[in-house]
């Protein structure tokens, strides 16, 4: 079992040139960070390799989609946009080689039916996922709650299956987020289940208060046979909010992980 820590979410209390041997003196065995674009690649790269450990994932830039807007991959007016977030991605994604990409598909924009969003996101992630497989890279793309983000265009396991198949591209996979699920009260095997071998990567927080495991209600030992039942052999990346004791503590749950 391979578990990473998300720098996004953990250790924000140290600049993020300073979270990578955090993660990895707490226990971690790879890292994840959802915009790392403010750091320059090379020196990703270098902070990487200095800690010894593998970045696992970055997001595509998503433009206005965390400050409440769209988004870009699902919005036909801002193609142009697209293009360039993909190309900085590709271009960081040279020197910092991540393992996997992942393509947020954004909120529904105003004025666009639902139909032509989805033909936008099919045809950008399927280039997003051709491009990144010369390199070697994942393409992943993942459903989010609609209570968190409203308006959010793929919210669950049979939204994101239904895309991929409208993708149709190999290097096109699914990222599944357990807090994402149980945060809409979905059964988190059945959401395994539906999406079988699509699922490239899994993020998990507890529910609710999206937490460490262990301060909900999530059953993760249910969640996690289910994964080893579907034959998933991936990361498995800790996107939780630590809380004000600071991201050092409450990690008792990840030796108990280990030891499963």
């Amino acid at each position: 079992m391979r578990i990473a820590a998300n720098l996004s979410l953990l250790f924000t209390e140290l600049p993020l040139a300073e979270r990578i041997l955090a993660a990895r003196t707490a226990g971690f065995d790879g890292v994840e960070i959802q915009f790392p674009y403010e750091l320059p690649a090379i020196r990703l790269k270098e902070l990487l390799e200095r800690a010894g450990v593998p970045l696992v994932l970055i997001n595509l830039p998503a433009g206005d989609l965390l400050q409440g807007g769209p988004g870009l991959a699902a919005v036909p007016e801002r193609q142009e946009a697209f293009d360039i977030a993909l190309q900085e991605a590709l271009t960081y994604a040279l020197m910092a080689r991540p393992a996997s990409v992942n393509v947020l598909p954004g909120r529904l924009a105003e004025g666009v039916e639902r139909e032509l969003a989805l033909a936008t996101l099919e045809r950008n992630l399927w280039k997003t996922a051709d491009a990144f497989d010369m390199l070697g890279i994942r393409v992943l793309c993942e459903a989010i709650n609609p209570l968190d983000m409203p308006g959010f265009l793929i919210n669950t396991a049979e939204d994101l299956r239904a895309l991929l198949e409208r993708v149709e591209h190999p290097n096109c996979l699914a990222q599944l987020d357990f807090y994402h699920m149980a945060r809409q009260q979905l059964d988190l095997p059945g959401c395994i289940a539906q999406l079988g071998d699509r699922i490239g990567h899994v993020q998990f927080a507890d529910c609710p208060g999206r937490g460490a495991p262990g301060t909900g209600c999530v059953d993760f030992a249910a969640a996690l046979h289910a994964l080893q039942a579907s034959g998933y052999q991936g990361w498995l990346s800790a996107e939780y909010k630590p809380g004000e004791q600071g991201s050092g503590a409450n990690l008792g749950w990840l030796a108990e992980w280990r030891d499963r």
